[in-house]
């Protein structure tokens, strides 16, 4: 039985890098991941969804769809951290880290 690198299986069940169902897959987990970051910070920070929602001026059903990875964008990170009093960066890869704050 031969085995695959994780890197391996994705190119066989998704493509390579650059393709558009790799690509998307990718974009997924990234945003999945962000939205479980805000999550372990609200947490950390005890607070619930509805508070959080009320120190960023929106519903607590958008505060969960943000930390399930929905409705992303920089400034939604970007305020979510900046209402939890957390400094945070966001690597841009060839542009370099943005703060979040």
């Amino acid at each position: 039985m031969k085995t695959y690198t994780f890197e391996e299986s994705l190119n066989r069940a998704l493509g390579q890098k650059g393709e558009p169902l790799r690509d998307e897959y990718e974009n997924e987990m990234k945003s999945f991941l962000i939205g479980e970051s805000i999550r372990k910070a609200r947490q950390a920070k005890e607070l619930t969804q509805e508070q959080l929602g009320e120190l960023m001026g929106v519903k607590r059903a958008q505060v969960c769809r943000i930390e399930k990875g929905r409705n992303l964008s920089l400034t939604t990170i970007a305020r979510a951290f900046k209402a939890m009093g957390i400094n945070a960066t966001f690597d841009m890869g060839k542009f370099g880290k943005v703060a979040l704050w």
